[in-house]
């Protein structure tokens, strides 16, 4: 139970962990571990839309892509041109001694590989949950998230990714409270 619990405290280190894309917008910021979970929702929404789909599998993947992350930290894309990470070694320090390291290792190479239905919904909900990040800082009047957006938007690739992604650009992030309170009143 000792390499499980060090696993665990390792793992919860994406609490600390910031995305670093942000800095690039003006505003904003994120921890790894929320954008996680920002994943696994959109995930999951995807998997009770989708019943081919292994919703187990599916949520799993979401759960580890970023965990090599408590060890690299969160490069971005301007970093990544200067800094080559191992991420295939920090897997394996990982999850070493592990009673299921090879189930990790496998959910986070089948994400990076990006063929199987799972792993494309995990990488479209990946981007998705930036995108939903984007709409919400664009909604306050901030520019910047407008021209990331189109890019974020292009690397979806599952019918249902993009439908989703289209209609993030069409509604308001407060939508959803202003319905509900315009039900509530006329009530």
């Amino acid at each position: 139970m000792q390499r499980v619990t060090e696993f665990l405290f390792e793992a919860l280190m994406v609490k600390q962990i910031h995305r670093t894309g942000y800095q690039f917008l003006g505003t904003g910021k994120e921890s790894v571990a929320e954008h996680t979970f920002a994943v696994m929702c959109i995930a999951w929404t995807m998997a009770q839309l989708i019943p081919e789909a292994d919703g187990y599998r599916l949520l799993s993947m979401c759960l580890v892509h970023d965990l090599p992350e408590a060890r690299m930290g969160d490069l971005n894309h301007v970093q990544k041109q200067y800094v080559t990470p191992d991420e295939d070694l920090a897997v394996d320090h990982m999850i070493r001694s592990l009673p299921f390291d090879t189930t990790v290792k496998d959910l986070i190479q089948e994400f990076n590989a990006g063929e199987t239905l799972e792993a494309k919904l995990a990488r479209d909900a990946d981007q998705l949950a930036f995108l939903f990040d984007l709409k919400s800082l664009s909604d306050l009047g901030y520019t910047q998230p407008e021209k990331w957006s189109t890019h974020v938007t292009k690397r979806i690739v599952t019918d249902l990714g993009v439908k989703i992604a289209k209609q993030v650009g069409r509604m308001e992030t407060d939508c959803w409270w202003y319905k509900g309170f315009d039900d509530h009143q006329a009530t």
